[in-house]
């Protein structure tokens, strides 16, 4: 093994990570120089301590530099390679002569989550990609889970993700209609008012035995059935005659519609009887003349039945394709779970930091784009998956290390004296790779604040620099003033840090991941930043300005924290 060969393997990779994400990580590194040379893998050893070391040298490099020696001794890893979008739904094989119209209908009930992200985004890009159509519609006809609030959270929900949809329509609106289908499927035979009650129901459906009702006729049927809205809830449902054999149960004689006596969210009392899901999908599906839906697999027992609603009605029948839910590692996604958390004080609501509601997500600093992104990366299939939250944040990062503004703040700290200081004005980027951001200054003397975890890593001797400000030496226990220049301290320092001037500072709060709060200080270029701006806070993480509380004497900046 050439062992100069091997250190300018890893350190054009290491480089290259670094440049991408702020910061070289060992183990994608080792991963790149074992693609391009495989036969390194029996000296691991070597490998590891050669990558640790160099990895400590370039992860206390600032950016530019970073990116000039890449441009230098490895311009080949800048390259742009032409980047060709992977088509998710070339297996669906579209006809792009003929119209495409696909739908998203959520029910109004709770707050959208990033599975309710993947179904609406997979919809709308598919209608996108050929020019179609995009309907989204709220499936309320059922007043005991439909709540007034929810249709605005949605909306709004779905349009910060970048949805525009071409239509909007309300199920419950189309009451009427679906009284029209009803009286048909009684005249055509093909429903029947019961009587029963829910256990007899249950036992005739299990046990694949009629009831009596099943021989009404059409006439007494229609009877029934236009006096189903002066029943009492319970008396009587409408149902289906299908087979009370089949082997899909989904088929044994559903229940098609039911009294419901809540008041709706938007319709009051006007209606009591309502019809359930499987109707009013199928036949608002024909109605919009929806071509093709793309929606999780637990819908998949439903198909049988929804194409059968739309064949005995003379609808056109409307393809679907059912895809794999995934699941983040360790979140709550059930509704029911998430409602108990929250009211018992577990949670500090649908937002909170630890949950994939589309309202925590945004609270927390993740962009539409990247949750598109990664919605795209999970692709349609019918396997089901376990995802981490790296997986989003990574689609995440990739943009905000674009984006970000960068600010200094500390949460646990220390005085320090750095004697012969000199008095400085510094400049510092707002982005270390783009000017256009603008600048923040810092005015410095000789007193310093440092993490106390870099305050411990101090050893005698060596020199040690402040980003953008001096190099300092500890001398018999004292902090000594070296130089200002990096190029001093390029050729013999060991560490680059973060760095605060011991006064003028700003207060902040981070809420973190986890739900703690940190409490800490900031540079007072924070003043400059918009209520909702994602920043990244140098060597902490990416944090999102969500609020500023005024205090009697000074301001709160309070963050969340969005991820490292």
């Amino acid at each position: 093994m050439d062992i100069d060969n091997l250190k300018n393997i890893i350190r054009k990779h290491a480089l290259s990570n670094a440049l991408k994400f702020g910061r070289a990580n060992p183990g994608p590194v080792i991963s790149k120089i074992i693609a391009e040379a495989p036969e390194v893998k029996q000296f691991m050893k070597t490998v590891s301590f050669e990558v640790n070391e160099i990895l400590a040298s370039i992860n206390s490099m600032n950016p530019e530099d970073i990116k000039k020696e890449l441009e230098k001794n490895f311009p080949e890893m800048l390259e742009e390679k032409e980047k060709t979008e992977r088509d998710i739904f070339a297996f669906l094989k579209i006809d792009p002569n003929k119209p495409v119209i696909t739908g998203f209908p959520p029910g109004p009930e709770k707050y959208p989550h990033i599975g309710h992200a993947k179904a609406c985004l997979l919809n709308y890009l598919l209608a996108k990609k050929y020019n179609g159509k995009f309907i989204l519609r709220f499936e309320d006809t059922n007043p005991n889970l439909v709540e007034e609030k929810f249709y605005g959270i949605m909306l709004e929900n779905f349009a910060w993700l970048g949805v525009k949809w071409d239509e909007l329509l309300y199920a419950s609106d189309f009451m009427e209609l679906f009284y029209k289908y009803a009286e048909k499927a009684i005249i055509d035979g093909n429903a029947y008012m019961c009587f029963c009650n829910e256990e007899e129901i249950k036992v005739s459906r299990g046990e694949g035995k009629k009831c009596l009702h099943r021989e009404y006729s059409a006439e007494e049927n229609l009877k029934y059935w236009r006096e189903f809205p002066e029943y009492e809830s319970g008396k009587a449902i409408l149902r289906l005659k299908i087979d009370l054999q089949h082997k899909n149960t989904t088929m044994r004689d559903p229940t098609i519609f039911r009294i419901i006596d809540t008041p709706h969210a938007r319709l009051g009392t006007k209606y009591r009887v309502w019809p359930n899901y499987d109707f009013q999908n199928a036949i608002m599906d024909s109605y919009s003349n929806i071509t093709i839906r793309l929606r999780s697999k637990e819908f998949e027992m439903r198909n049988e039945l929804q194409r059968y609603i739309q064949e005995i009605l003379g609808l056109t029948p409307t393809r679907t394709y059912e895809f794999a839910r995934f699941n983040l590692e360790g979140v709550e996604s059930s509704g029911r779970k998430i409602r108990e958390k929250v009211n018992n004080g577990e949670l500090i609501g649908w937002d909170d930091p630890r949950l994939t509601t589309l309202v925590a997500l945004r609270r927390r600093g993740f962009l539409p784009e990247a949750i598109k992104n990664f919605v795209i990366s999970t692709g349609i299939t019918k396997s089901e998956s376990t995802l981490t939250w790296d997986d989003l944040i990574i689609q995440n990062k990739r943009i905000l290390d674009k984006t970000a503004k960068r600010f200094f703040m500390m949460h646990d700290y220390e005085k320090i004296t750095i004697h012969n200081a000199p008095h400085q004005n510094i400049r510092i980027r707002m982005h270390p790779n783009d000017d256009t951001y603008g600048y923040r200054e810092l005015e410095v003397q000789d007193e310093f604040l440092i993490q106390k975890s870099d305050l411990n890593d101090l050893k005698e001797g060596e020199l040690y620099r402040f980003m953008d400000c001096l190099n300092f030496r500890v001398v018999n226990g004292v902090f000594e003033f070296d130089s200002l220049e990096y190029d001093v301290f390029k050729s013999q320092g060991k560490k680059i840090m973060h760095f605060l001037p011991a006064y003028g500072n700003i207060d902040v709060e981070i809420l973190m991941d986890d739900a703690r709060t940190i409490k800490g200080i900031a540079e007072h270029s924070i003043m400059s930043l918009k209520i909702g701006e994602v920043i990244q806070f140098e060597r902490f993480g990416f944090c999102r300005l969500d609020s500023i509380e005024d205090k009697e004497e000074h301001k709160i900046y309070k963050f969340w924290f969005t991820h490292k």
